[in-house]
């Protein structure tokens, strides 16, 4: 059986919650061979991160409480896109709220999906260079702290799991493979 027909087919999608962020479902499908199956499904409308350098060519982290896992994280600065927002957009706008500096320069880095046993999520890795501080614009909700430093110490605090945010990870680690093979 080759990948095409390893898809699985939608019979009805069943909603069990609508929230402001997320929708959870449980759809009823087929598998591939025509047996009935359950799905669970939670949408997202998807988001960005952004890998964001000074002029000491150091990267920013946001330092914030996450409340689902009951603990501070240190990530790149990020963000949720509106229903139908363009990525850029919303790592502009992000990137400034979090950090107060807006870029010259945003270029795509990576798109990845964080869990895509369950999540519909899909998340945009931008870098952004010529970096001028403009001022923070926090959401009313949101508390964080900013550092700056350099990728080599963001590599060590990857691999020693000071860093343990997905999205980060996946942006450091790449970065430097990518800075090690130029």
């Amino acid at each position: 059986m080759n990948l095409k027909e390893q898809k699985e087919q939608t019979v009805k999608k069943i909603y069990k919650f609508k929230g402001q962020i997320i929708n959870v479902r449980q759809d009823e499908a087929l598998t591939c061979d025509g047996r009935p199956c359950s799905r669970e499904v939670i949408e997202h409308p998807g988001g960005v991160s952004i890998i964001a350098f000074n002029e000491k060519n150091e990267l920013f982290l946001v330092k914030q409480y996450r409340y689902p896992i009951e603990q501070f994280t240190l990530e790149l600065p990020a963000g949720k896109l509106e229903r139908g927002e363009d990525p850029l957009e919303c790592a502009k706008r992000e990137l400034t709220e979090e950090t107060g500096y807006e870029a010259e320069k945003f270029q795509l880095f990576d798109i990845m999906y964080p869990s895509p046993g369950c999540l519909d999520e899909k998340h945009y890795i931008f870098t952004a260079e010529n970096l001028k501080f403009k001022g923070q614009n926090l959401d009313e909700d949101e508390f964080l702290d900013v550092k700056a430093m350099p990728l080599e110490q963001a590599v060590e605090m990857t691999f020693k799991n000071e860093i343990t945010d997905a999205k980060t990870k996946i942006g450091i680690l790449k970065l430097a493979l990518l800075k090690k093979l130029d």
